[in-house]
């Protein structure tokens, strides 16, 4: 991401750039920064937008060798092409394409062995936007309040985010209630964040787990059912609490190969953020009960669907059998 920011602040691209990830504000930000910074002052004529696993290949490659109009530049942006997953003549086109032409992929997931990614990781630039760091976090969301004259202490602003989640689209609604509830105070607090930000459902997951972890199957019933009153699914709870463990299974195995928060984030596919909450959680629980947990879970989720079982009950069971190990 730092080359990504360097290109722009220094107004000098590539030809052809992919952002990917599960971060859809980042992704957003720099496909704006990038068509705004290499077509400058140039119209709309010179831009051509296309998104979807219908794109006509053939047609982009049309547009590709139009000479700009009135300008030294022409832009594509193609989003959620698929193409990364499946094979397209545009891998080998490229390579052939002409240097006034620009291309900025922008895609939800990739295969790092399909040949268009590899095409465009030798000719240009590839940035994986899963999240922003701890750090980087804090200090945007510092800065979101700043232009609003608001403060926030840094305890506080952990609370808030352990509360909210990672997401950068949901922190920043929250962070335009917390403004409007607090609009004739300076100072954020707790309390003022307790009334106005709505939980996520993986603050709830993580508060389940710990739960779970320490024996406490009274708690983690306690939360299931608070997600129920939220009118949460148990299927959608089930799906969600089966992925919550495989990540956890994922995180474990990783931290014992010695691999970095970054990698770790990479590979998992959760911000860089939240590695340490997940990282921390694994520990609590043995590779063994992990494994059985994600073995029940799937067998729950089919009896669910084959009628053998009630959703509800399902997701009970998971949880007090977790709880025993």
């Amino acid at each position: 991401m730092n080359t990504l920011k360097q290109h722009i602040k220094t107004n000098s691209y590539e030809r052809f750039y992919l952002l990917y990830g599960n971060e859809a504000y980042l992704k957003r930000f720099y496909k704006n920064k990038l068509k705004a910074g290499i077509l400058g002052d140039s119209d709309e004529m010179n831009f051509t937008y296309a998104e979807g696993k219908d794109i006509d290949c053939n047609e982009m490659i049309h547009i590709a060798e139009t000479m700009p109009f009135f300008s030294e530049k022409r832009l594509i942006l193609l989003e959620n092409s698929g193409w990364f997953k499946n094979q397209s003549n545009f891998a080998d086109y490229i390579r052939e394409m002409p240097e006034s032409t620009y291309v900025v992929f922008v895609e939800n997931e990739v295969d790092k062995r399909n040949r268009l990614y590899k095409a465009v990781k030798d000719l240009g630039y590839i940035s994986e936007l899963n999240g922003l760091d701890e750090k980087s976090l804090k200090i945007w969301v510092v800065s979101l309040l700043q232009r609003e004259n608001k403060k926030i202490t840094d305890a506080t602003l952990t609370y808030f985010l352990n509360k909210v989640g990672t997401n950068l689209d949901n922190i920043q609604s929250e962070i335009d209630k917390l403004i409007s509830y607090c609009y004739e105070r300076e100072v954020i607090t707790e309390e003022d964040i307790r009334e106005v930000c709505s939980e996520q459902i993986t603050g709830k997951m993580f508060q389940m787990l710990d739960s779970i972890a320490i024996k406490n199957q009274k708690r983690a019933l306690e939360l299931y059912y608070d997600l129920l009153s939220l009118r949460e699914k148990p299927m959608t709870i089930l799906y969600l609490l089966n992925r919550h463990i495989n990540l956890l299974m994922q995180c474990k195995a990783l931290l014992a190969k010695r691999n970095s928060n970054t990698e770790i984030a990479s590979k998992m596919g959760v911000p860089p953020f939240a590695v340490t909450k997940y990282a921390a959680q694994a520990r609590n629980f043995s590779e063994d009960t992990l494994k059985k947990s994600l073995i029940l879970g799937t067998e729950i989720e089919e009896q669910v669907k084959t009628g053998k079982l009630i959703d509800q009950i399902g997701v009970e069971v998971l949880i007090i059998k977790t709880v025993l190990g």
